[in-house]
């Protein structure tokens, strides 16, 4: 039997920022149903490979195909309508509506009724926003908060809304979701409570890549890790494999990269 295709194929993408290469070469799958890692020390690269996936950066050189479809260089809501969603290192909410109606803003991409019916309130416009509504609070009770539905999302912590953010891209109806340092800024105990959310949403039938400094995290639920340094990727495998790769344990505890590199 022929193995199914990746859902996502980044291709030899390279990125560069003035004089700094950003992204060398950076080629990697991510199949159907797995939960997979990126990893790598601070300035990497991870950010900057979610922004090219993501289409808030358009790659000078390479390919990312999603689905069969190439889309790089298409615009973030073109990707997100195709079933690719994310989150940011730092929630990027609107602080003046309620969290409710921030998760509610995720389902844009989903919705049917255009300007006409809205400013008719024509029966078909009133029962979709009725369902965006209801599958909006059903995510926020998956996130552990549906109390505080009608709060302003400003008033919340900073964890919170992070599960804000997760809720919203989840409204989206994603088959890759995106985490950008979910665990930042987490205690222990929402961190295993994000981590149980994650398998959830896998289980789900919903595929996960996540840039995540949280090893524990990472060495616990990724079924597979790619490994970025400067840029490029070093290493590719199952947590078992990380942990025990000379390279990787040399770019995070230090010692001389270039020996351990060629070992």
């Amino acid at each position: 039997m022929t193995p199914a295709a990746p859902l996502l194929v980044v291709d030899d993408i390279r990125h560069r920022f003035g004089g700094v290469q950003a992204l060398d070469h950076v080629s990697f799958g991510v199949n159907r149903g797995e939960i997979k890692a990126v990893i790598g020390p601070n300035g990497a690269g991870k950010t900057t490979l979610f922004n090219v996936v993501s289409g808030l950066i358009r790659p000078q050189s390479g390919t990312v195909r999603f689905n069969g479809t190439a889309i790089s260089g298409l615009p973030p809501y073109r990707i997100a309508g195709l079933g690719l969603s994310r989150t940011f290192q730092t929630p990027s909410l609107f602080l003046n509506m309620t969290t409710l109606e921030n998760v509610m803003v995720g389902r844009h991409v989903r919705s049917r009724a255009g300007l006409l019916a809205a400013a008719l309130r024509l029966p078909a416009q009133r029962r979709e926003e009725r369902a965006i509504h209801d599958v909006s609070l059903a995510l926020l009770e998956e996130v552990g908060l549906a109390a505080a539905a009608r709060r302003p999302v400003g008033a919340l912590s900073f964890g919170q809304r992070r599960m804000v953010e997760l809720a919203r891209a989840l409204a989206t109806e994603p088959e890759l979701l995106l985490l950008d340092e979910p665990a930042s800024g987490l205690n222990t105990r929402e961190t295993d409570d994000l981590a149980t959310l994650i398998g959830r949403i896998r289980d789900r039938g919903i595929t996960v890549l996540l840039v995540e400094h949280d090893m524990s995290l990472v060495m616990d639920i990724a079924d597979s890790i790619v490994v970025l340094h400067f840029g490029v990727p070093i290493a590719e495998g199952t947590p078992a494999v990380i942990r025990n790769d000379r390279r990787v344990v040399s770019v995070y505890l230090g010692g001389d990269f270039a020996d351990a590199a060629s070992a």
